[in-house]
């Protein structure tokens, strides 16, 4: 009976025929200690909870114990935590929990023919024609043109609104757009979303989905994460497809639905809190 061979590898010489050694395993990082993030004379973590509207103090001690909070990035589950509300930064199961009762973020939709400004020196309609019910002093997030309709912010938070308008969150809008030039064929749903030539750059969109067919009238929803002056217009004319009607119906997590033109309603806790975490806050 012939002996039983070697396994793979074993006993092979290495370089100049020394043994093999043992491949060394990269250094391994030291744990992070946890961050200390009790404020000796601060609130009780399960009250900052309760009083920013997350239930009863014992469902948010609840969800402090089964590890759904953080502090300053740093999970809590001791019910003896105190912080600061008006300094730490506060999570539950990643939404930033709202502390500050003087910042309100408001959904207008705005008609036709409204310009994206709060004043207006010829004395055209503005959107602050929109908001006049309120007292808070309220900046618009970004714009849409004069003849565009639908949904634009408006905020008092400095923070959440500089972040919603930069680039670099690429915060998802999405559009309804009625176009006119006969059929958006194949073809031209694969340029947009490939990318046309501007003036101003290459541009491209998300997703673009064929709604309604009217006639010599299209109806398509795009979605874009640009926010260039009159981009969906621009990009719609580059593939001879004008565009009629133009409506924002979302911007990020949050919907126009069935809010009538012209109105605002403050958004809630929670749907500011999706917002906060769409742009890292």
């Amino acid at each position: 009976m012939s002996p039983t061979p070697p396994r793979r590898g074993a006993g092979r010489p290495g370089a100049a025929g020394r043994p093999s050694q043992p491949r060394r395993r990269p250094p391994q990082r030291p744990a992070q200690p946890p961050v200390d993030v009790h404020v000796p004379d601060g609130v009780r973590l399960q009250k900052v909870l309760a009083e920013a509207g997350y239930g009863s103090r014992r469902k948010a001690e609840e969800l402090i114990a089964n590890g759904h909070v953080s502090v300053d990035g740093q999970i809590v589950v001791e019910l003896g935590v105190r912080v600061d509300p008006t300094k730490n930064v506060i999570h539950v199961d990643g939404m930033r929990v709202l502390l500050d009762t003087d910042k309100i973020t408001v959904a207008v939709n705005k008609p036709a023919g409204v310009l994206s400004a709060m004043s207006d020196e010829q004395g055209r309609p503005t959107l602050a024609d929109l908001v006049r019910n309120r007292e808070e002093r309220l900046f618009h997030v970004g714009r849409l043109d004069v003849d565009s309709e639908g949904l634009i912010l408006l905020t008092n938070d400095g923070e959440l609104g500089n972040r919603l308008a930069h680039p670099k969150y690429e915060v998802p809008k999405t559009y309804l757009a009625t176009v006119g030039g006969g059929e958006v064929y194949p073809r031209i749903v694969k340029q947009l979303l490939e990318g046309v030539a501007l003036e101003d750059g290459p541009a491209r969109m998300d997703k673009v989905k064929i709604v309604q067919v009217l006639g010599n009238l299209t109806m398509v929803e795009v979605v874009l994460h640009e926010g260039r002056n009159r981009i969906v217009r621009r990009m719609f004319e580059a593939v001879d497809r004008p565009v009629e009607r133009l409506v924002r119906t979302r911007i990020g997590p949050i919907a126009l639905g069935d809010q009538r033109p012209g109105t605002n309603r403050v958004l809630s806790k929670t749907e500011v809190g999706s917002l906060m975490a769409a742009v890292d806050l």
